[in-house]
């Protein structure tokens, strides 16, 4: 974005910036182009990864509007704010107006396959999240149940991957309970819609926040950024799934020999390009090509 929103800025995120609009109630969240990999932002934009972040997320909060509340108010460029031609188009298709929420510092992932950092947390020593697992699972493998792994989260540093006894004590027994269900409630309605379209929810993860006194589902929702989806037809235990997320981007990161430290390596064309068209296949096949059906 090369011009200047004369805004305040709430809040700068490793993906979204998020500004405050006039009157206090309502904010402003644009996706950006930023990637991140291992908690850590990446020097390489993927252009137009923006828009279809705020394509899918749009979708699916109005597809899961029946099950908890959410802060999406309209995906519309608010009038009176004075924008130059520049800004216009950046902002359009790229960005949200939310309603202004006490956000819940949980990260609430649910997994339903065993996969990344899970993955090799279980084959180091048999747990996910210091919880035992069942012997003899593989990578990629369909576990006997979701589960539910939440991390205190962080805007520029590592999240902290705790179980959910310690997020009881964090938080009180009856929210624990609360970012659980809705989490797990959640998963299981962007698992179902997902398989129906041929593709696999490994995992996710969603956030939380109060919203009037009122717990409300925030940020992004179901996208390749905060998901893994696999391709349901090749998907064999045991072997790397094809996918439609950041994996990509981590495989190259991880081949580099990059330590995981700030700050990032640039990306290749070719892997840019790739997850330009992940991230597109992805949205095309959950809620149809932009344009032609589903939300544009």
């Amino acid at each position: 974005m090369t011009a200047t929103l004369h805004l305040p800025l709430f809040r700068r995120g490793k993906v979204r910036d998020t500004y405050e609009l006039p009157g206090g109630e309502h904010l402003l969240m644009v996706a950006s182009d930023r990637i991140s990999a291992f908690d850590v932002v990446l020097p390489t934009p993927v252009p137009g990864k923006g828009e279809t972040l705020t394509r899918l997320s749009t979708f699916w909060f109005a597809e899961t509007s029946g099950l908890i509340p959410n802060h999406l108010m309209s995906v519309d460029v608010p009038d009176g704010l004075d924008l130059d031609d520049a800004w216009q188009a950046d902002l359009r298709g790229r960005s949200m107006v939310i309603r202004r929420a006490e956000r819940i510092d949980i990260e609430c992932v649910v997994r339903g396959y065993l996969a990344g950092s899970a993955w090799q947390e279980y084959a180091a020593g048999g747990t996910v999240a210091g919880e035992p697992m069942p012997a003899g699972l593989r990578r990629a493998e369909r576990l006997p149940a979701p589960i539910f792994t939440p991390a205190v989260k962080h805007d520029v540093d590592h999240d902290v991957t705790i179980s959910p006894d310690a997020l009881r004590v964090m938080v009180g027994d009856d929210l624990a309970a609360r970012l659980e269900e809705a989490s797990r409630d959640l998963y299981e309605a962007g698992a179902a819609h997902a398989l129906d379209r041929g593709l696999i929810l490994a995992d996710t993860k969603f956030e939380f926040g109060w919203v009037d006194g009122e717990l409300t589902l925030i940020d992004e929702l179901l996208t390749p950024d905060s998901s893994r989806f696999w391709e349901a037809r090749s998907w064999e235990p045991g072997t790397e799934p094809d996918s439609f997320d950041k994996q990509f981007v981590r495989n190259w990161l991880l081949d580099s020999g990059w330590d995981r430290t700030p700050p990032g390596p640039e990306l290749p064309d070719h892997v840019v390009a790739g997850t330009v068209a992940r991230y597109r296949d992805a949205a095309d096949r959950l809620i149809g090509p932009a344009g032609r059906g589903g939300t544009a």
